[in-house]
């Protein structure tokens, strides 16, 4: 079992009125992580080779801080 604090659901879904199945969608850290993904991404310039494991990595990274950021 993983320690890594995740932030709970990003976008938690109960359903409509009785109606459809709860969702708890993604996490709140893997959001996070997409969003730093993206801008991680587009500073790529082309003049530096950059790895999936290094956008994976430093995207998780802003993702944590984000979540520790949010503890205070």
């Amino acid at each position: 079992m993983s320690n890594t604090n995740t932030g709970g659901p990003a976008f938690p879904n109960e359903g409509f009125n009785g109606w459809g199945e709860p969702q708890q969608g993604m996490t709140l850290r893997d959001y996070f992580a997409a969003k730093a993904m993206q801008s991680i991404l587009a500073r790529e310039d082309g003049r530096f080779t950059t790895t999936l494991e290094f956008v994976g990595g430093k995207s998780y990274q802003y993702a944590d801080a984000m979540l520790k950021a949010r503890e205070s």
